[in-house]
């Protein structure tokens, strides 16, 4: 079988890297700018790709919108079907890419887009086979994990370590879309449309890690707390809600002990129970590995079905529960005393604690915000 990469970066290395240990699959065409073309199998022009007969199946490696959804759609339209990583531009373009796939007799598999190498997509559709999913959650982002990570064990503060991940390769030079919550929302709208059967709003609460301090970390763990960043959502009773934000866990829970760059993601099955997923949540060979995985996966007759059809309500009150503020705006007058320096919110949504925090920013830019739910 042969496919094309659009794209000979980070990921799209690891892809040929392992399809060129495989029997039965071939990389024939690598799609890169003008001036990188350095070997006959690539090219920068597009239009032989898709008119390419032989090429069963293309693999975008690119990033971003555009010309990523372009790329896709003439893929799809020409009925091959497409591999993608592309976590943004397929929380933008989901359902539009599923409608066009099955107007041509095409494919979207999707594994890479979120959680890297762990099988986070295929265990939602298979666990989806016999029961509703009531929840999912996770630590989805490795750079802003090694950031608190380290943060907590090194004693380092936020600047510091977010220049080491940067050099390490874990952060980009512009780390607003890790930090700022930004990778973790489009995963969060991915994972939750395809474990609900509905088609997310891109309207999620979205709250980084940006004004996340050591003292920060160090009030929580006095009360023996750890914060992380977490995409969340639940359905219930023709309602769903989801949110991207810091959250502060028990110092004992699973999520609060993932280490370094690692991910976890976790769903609740009606009779499966709950299920925890970790691993490498990125990079070249895990990411590249989960796209190859698909198109081994189409290569065997494997044909993922993605079902929006639920006409579920957005509901964020279906995720209330305290907050922590810790900033110097005055204390709102149903708010308690938190620590020093902080104070907690009861009973709020994230739609509504985000307001909240906005207001805080507004009068002191240092502000943190971190939720505080309840333990399962």
């Amino acid at each position: 079988m042969k496919i094309a990469i659009l794209g000979y970066g980070t990921v799209g290395r690891g892809v040929d890297t392992i399809v060129s240990g495989l029997e039965g699959v071939e990389v024939t065409r690598i799609l890169d700018l003008p001036d990188r073309c350095t070997e006959p199998r690539m090219t920068s022009d597009y239009a032989s790709i898709v008119s390419d007969p032989s090429i069963e199946v293309v693999l975008e490696c690119m990033g971003g919108l555009e010309p990523a959804h372009t790329f896709i759609m003439q893929a799809l339209q020409a009925g091959k079907s497409v591999v993608t990583s592309n976590k943004a531009v397929v929380a933008a373009h989901f359902d539009e890419f599923v409608r066009t796939a099955e107007r041509n007799d095409a494919c979207l598999f999707i594994e890479a887009t979120c959680g890297g190498g762990i099988p986070w997509i295929a265990s939602i559709l298979k666990v989806r086979r016999i029961d509703k999913i009531s929840n999912i959650s996770g630590i989805m982002n490795g750079t802003t994990n090694f950031i608190v990570d380290a943060m907590i064990k090194e004693g380092a503060d936020f600047a510091e370590t977010l220049a080491r991940a940067q050099h390490l390769g874990y952060a980009e030079a512009d780390p607003s879309a890790d930090i700022d919550g930004i990778d973790v929302k489009n995963k969060t709208i991915i994972a939750t449309s395809v474990a609900f059967s509905c088609a997310c709003t891109s309207e999620v609460p979205v709250t980084g890690i940006r004004t996340l301090t050591k003292a920060d970390l160090d009030l929580f763990a006095a009360k023996g707390l750890v914060v992380k960043l977490l995409g969340r959502a639940v359905q219930r009773n023709g309602r769903y809600a989801a949110s991207v934000e810091p959250v502060a866990l028990p110092a004992r829970s699973l999520e609060a002990n993932v280490a370094a760059n690692f991910n976890i993601v976790s769903l609740k099955g009606a009779t499966v129970g709950p299920l925890k997923f970790y691993g490498q949540g990125a990079g070249s060979l895990p990411t590249g590995n989960a796209m190859v995985q698909d198109v081994l996966d189409y290569a065997a007759g494997t044909r993922p079905r993605y079902d929006f059809s639920r006409p579920l309500d957005f509901d964020p009150a279906l995720l209330a529960c305290d907050y922590v503020y810790r900033t110097t705006m005055p204390k709102p007058d149903d708010a308690e005393p938190f620590a020093q320096g902080a104070w907690l919110v009861r009973n709020t949504d994230p739609a509504s604690a985000r307001a909240l925090f906005e207001q805080a920013l507004a009068q002191d830019p240092t502000s943190f915000m971190a939720a505080l739910p309840q333990e399962d």
